[in-house]
């Protein structure tokens, strides 16, 4: 089989590079595109479209969208999608099952296989020394409790001198549940603190975090092993649980990922109660919790892309692609990464097919699995099938938020502005006035699905939304839920993707591959770049 269940365990603690677009600026959070200022760029026009599809595509998409709908079921009722789970299974009939109903051609396609895991229930309490229910969510691939309330004392990593009193401290953790990451003092947001804090208040509260952080990097530094093996040595000493937390600066709100070597029933505990935790543990206050989770290994199972067309008519070996990754991590609902995307390009293909439209390239859309674990899914269908790569005429990916969408470049193919300027030259102005090109730069590399398609030189376009602080508050976090999708912005998106791709179907103009030479240099190195290799799946 193609793919290793976690031979990297980075897979599941890293998260996945920032989502630009090829040519945006880099730094900062995925998705912190800002509203663009100046005038509207040359190709907003300023009367209404004439073309009889776009203007049908504008009253479909605008008029009697199905975008909400559609992010609800999803959301809501089908929920989050983490790679090879039951879930994703769930979700791709889902996606099928309403394909069919638009009378719409889509099936699965297998190509690897994945540690299949499923989630059951899980909950944290606080027994001493109060009562108290805790914000804490087990995570992914963790092992469970089998369904039974485990009670136990919580104690943190000591400072220990060297790997001989590392040895020693093991043999008192026992039936525990250790905290392994250092605790966060202030769980209030940077902008409190600047808005708020004297100097000499945002000064200390700095200089005491930072001792902290180090002194828990020191802690756990005396195991002589990396972060993510100390749990095969606590697990190896009889501890009973590990806590973790992996605050993403605002209040209430984590990063939640998967489990370190799937040893230890593992919890993420949201900020301020794993603080609670810390200082009770460091001042020998012998805080005790209750702990229950339920799971379930199913070992390697298969995996697969959900794929959806429209016969081209006239040049079926030519390909138009809408581009979405359809996994999820599994602390929240996945919404905004990225059920946003999906659920633009499965209405843009409602809305193409309810309109009648034939296409004369095919129209195929991918919503790819194993994306979170490095574009897995995207990266296998590339691989196997060269001659989807080498007929792509455009293919469009949005992966960044529900915000509408803002920011569009040639990556390092610059000739094909032409054609994306010319496209959205026809458009109404309501949606191309948001809109900016980028110069052309660096192809895309790893940060979302267009990447497996532009490492071959093929036409694959990012398109950049704006932020709606994407990057702090719902990216990866168990904060990523329906309520934060924004009904305009979507339904916006996918109209503009419906309006792209039935241009490029049957646009008679050839779409340029000459590539940017030399590429730019690197912003953070000052190096030449080079065009990125293929990885394999």
């Amino acid at each position: 089989m193609r793919l290793s269940p976690f031979a990297l365990v980075a897979l599941l603690a890293a998260p996945a590079a920032a989502q630009r677009p090829a040519g945006a600026p880099a730094g900062g959070p995925p998705g912190t595109q800002s509203v663009p200022q100046g005038p509207p760029p040359a190709f907003v026009r300023n009367t209404p479209p004439t073309d009889t599809t776009l203007q049908q595509i504008w009253s479909e998409g605008m008029q009697r969208s199905q975008s909400m709908a559609i992010a609800q079921e999803l959301t809501d009722v089908v929920g989050p999608r983490l790679t090879g789970s039951p879930a994703a299974t769930h979700a791709s009939d889902w996606a099928l099952a309403k394909y069919k109903g638009w009378g719409i051609s889509a099936k699965r396609e297998e190509y690897g296989t994945w540690n299949s895991w499923k989630r059951g229930v899980s909950h944290i309490d606080l027994l001493s020394p109060r009562v108290r229910s805790m914000e804490g969510l087990m995570l992914a691939w963790s092992p469970g409790t089998n369904g039974r309330a485990l009670d136990a004392d919580v104690i943190t990593v000591p400072e220990l001198a060297d790997s001989i009193a590392a040895a020693e401290w093991l043999k008192t953790v026992r039936g525990k549940a250790v905290l392994t990451t250092a605790p966060t003092l202030s769980c209030r947001s940077a902008a409190q603190w600047t808005e708020f804090g004297t100097p000499e208040a945002q000064a200390r509260n700095a200089k005491e975090q930072d001792a902290l952080t180090a002194s828990w990097r020191t802690r756990l530094a005396a195991f002589g092993a990396a972060p993510a093996a100390i749990q095969g040595k606590l697990k190896d000493a009889g501890a009973a649980a590990v806590l973790a937390h992996n605050w993403s600066r605002y209040p209430g709100i984590d990063k939640i990922f998967g489990s370190w070597r799937q040893l230890l029933p593992t919890f993420d505990v949201g900020c301020e109660d794993y603080a609670l935790l810390a200082r009770l543990a460091e001042k020998g206050q012998k805080p005790r919790v209750r702990l229950t989770s339920e799971s379930e290994f199913l070992g390697e199972r298969p995996v697969f892309n959900t794929i959806a067309e429209l016969r081209g008519s006239e040049k079926p070996d030519e390909f138009v692609m809408l581009s979405a990754h359809f996994d999820s991590w599994d602390g929240s609902s996945g919404a905004t990464d990225n059920a946003t995307g999906t659920t633009i390009m499965m209405e843009a293909m409602r809305i193409l097919k309810s309109i009648g439209f034939t296409p004369k390239r095919t129209i195929r859309v991918g919503h790819w699995q194993g994306e979170e674990q490095g574009l897995n899914g995207s990266r296998a269908y590339s691989e196997d099938h060269p001659e989807v790569v080498q007929g792509l005429y455009a293919l469009f990916n949005q992966d960044n938020g529900t915000g509408r969408v803002v920011f569009m470049g040639p990556g390092a193919l610059p000739k094909s502005a032409t054609r994306l300027e010319a496209w959205l030259g026809e458009m109404p102005s309501e949606i191309t006035k948001w809109i900016r090109m980028a110069p052309p730069g660096a192809p895309a590399n790893g940060g979302s699905d267009n990447a497996s398609f532009a490492c071959y030189g093929a036409p694959a376009f990012g398109l950049g939304a704006l932020g709606w602080d994407y990057g702090l508050t719902t990216w990866h976090t168990n904060r990523d839920t329906f309520d934060k999708l924004v009904a305009e912005d979507v339904m916006s998106n996918a109209t503009l993707v419906a309006m792209l791709v039935a241009q490029a179907a049957n646009d008679a103009n050839p779409m340029s591959r000459d590539r940017l030479d030399p590429l730019p240099n690197d912003q953070r190195t000052g190096q030449p770049q080079t065009w990125p290799a293929c990885t394999k799946a």
